[in-house]
């Protein structure tokens, strides 16, 4: 198994450089293929702030990525529940922190948005004002 970095997702998903593009995907149908859960946050943010990719799309591209069988995404369960709720209308970043928190007993945050979409989709751990 090997891992892949932000830079080989975001050549699958954007095809801005087909030639990487191509080995990208030689890479990924070589072998199994690990991606750190800081890779997922990352590639979102790169689609976000260099492509212009909105929330539905990234939503898209990560889903997809999490579904190939020969993909193992580190913390899989926490990535997955973060999708559910980045589909549900919260922010990539947001949710990915939250879920990666779930054997706490509250996640603390002064963001008020966060809190409310949180109670929403009643997230485990709940968000808290410090």
């Amino acid at each position: 198994m090997i891992a892949i970095d932000t830079n080989v997702l975001v050549r699958i998903a954007t095809n801005d450089d087909p030639a990487q593009a191509r080995r990208a995907l030689a890479v990924m149908r070589s072998d199994r293929v690990f991606v750190p859960r800081t890779v997922v946050l990352e590639t979102a943010w790169v689609l976000r702030h260099a492509y212009g990719r909105d929330d539905a799309a990234i939503g898209r591209t990560l889903s997809t990525l999490a579904g190939i069988a020969t993909v193992e995404i580190e913390t899989r369960a926490d990535v997955l529940r973060a999708l559910g709720w980045h589909a549900a209308g919260m922010d990539i970043a947001d949710v990915l922190h939250l879920a990666s928190s779930g054997a706490t007993t509250a996640f603390a945050s002064f963001d008020r948005a966060l809190a409310k979409a949180a109670r929403k989709v009643g997230s485990r751990p709940p968000v808290v004002h410090p």
